[in-house]
């Protein structure tokens, strides 16, 4: 009875030690979309805590929990074009921290505020302007793709070396100074009137084409009529529509008929 008590007593303590052991230990949740980067007494580590539960030793591990989820900035920007108008562009850039290097970023950089302020609003502003200066405010807007393109490549690799990836880029609005736009406005209006003074133009001297092609055409007919003429289709006409009734001719002297050969006799 007494061993009894005794083996009681001591599954009791170990219970209880276990308990403690457990309640002194820290454990850290990595929650999904995180990673964890673990310090040792402060200093980053190369191991990267993956979702799910884990152990730490109290005092000499401590946990720092990153996002690597996709996450957006929206920045307004300005820069110059080629030819020296200001462009004005409003970007929305999807990006996300590189899970394998998310020590990395952080013993460098910091966390995600600190990535978005030091790292992601300069680095899109310099390549905006870089890109930008390349190509004529015209050009902008009609190679919207290419400009586009351009941004992504350059910060894509910029971004990279920071250990950031590029998921999207979108230039959600891109427009000039107000003088530029009444520029534009301007030189549409006078290439349509430009436009609209040629086809007025091009009218006229088809008209006037037509009238001489009209003109050439009745001359060319009369010219073939007259040369077809000859006294024998003059004849033949004239008996065609002769009604049968010999002209009478009325004189001084006794009314006579008109000889036919004579009527119908051309020189």
């Amino acid at each position: 009875m007494k061993k009894n008590t005794t083996f009681n007593s001591a599954g009791k303590l170990t219970a209880l030690l276990f308990l403690i052991t457990l309640f002194l230990t820290p454990c850290v949740i990595v929650n999904a979309g995180e990673r964890g980067v673990l310090m040792k007494f402060g200093e980053v580590q190369n191991q990267i805590l993956g979702e799910g539960l884990h152990l730490i030793i109290p005092v000499v591990n401590t946990v720092k929990k990153l996002s690597i989820r996709v996450q957006k900035q929206e920045i307004s920007t300005e820069a110059s074009s080629k030819d020296l108008q200001n462009v004005f562009t409003d970007v929305a850039l999807n990006w996300h921290i590189i899970p394998q290097e998310i020590n990395a970023i952080f013993q460098e950089i910091g966390d995600e505020q600190d990535v978005v302020i030091r790292i992601i609003n300069p680095a899109v502003e310099e390549v905006i302007k870089a890109v930008m200066a390349k190509y004529t405010a015209e050009e902008i807007i009609t190679k919207r793709g290419e400009v586009k393109s351009g941004v992504d490549d350059a910060l894509s690799t910029r971004l990279g070396s920071y250990h950031v990836a590029v998921d999207d880029i979108s230039l959600v609005h891109v427009h000039f100074s107000e003088q530029f736009g009444e520029a534009v406005e301007a030189k549409q209006i006078a290439e349509q009137e430009a436009k609209q003074a040629e086809f007025i133009a091009l009218k006229a001297t088809k008209e006037a084409e037509a009238k001489v092609n009209l003109a050439k055409g009745e001359a060319e007919t009369h010219r073939l009529l007259r040369d077809g003429l000859t006294p024998e289709i003059l004849q033949r006409q004239a008996i065609q529509k002769w009604n049968g009734k010999l002209p009478l001719i009325v004189s001084k002297e006794a009314p006579k008929l008109l000889n036919l050969s004579e009527f119908l006799k051309f020189d």
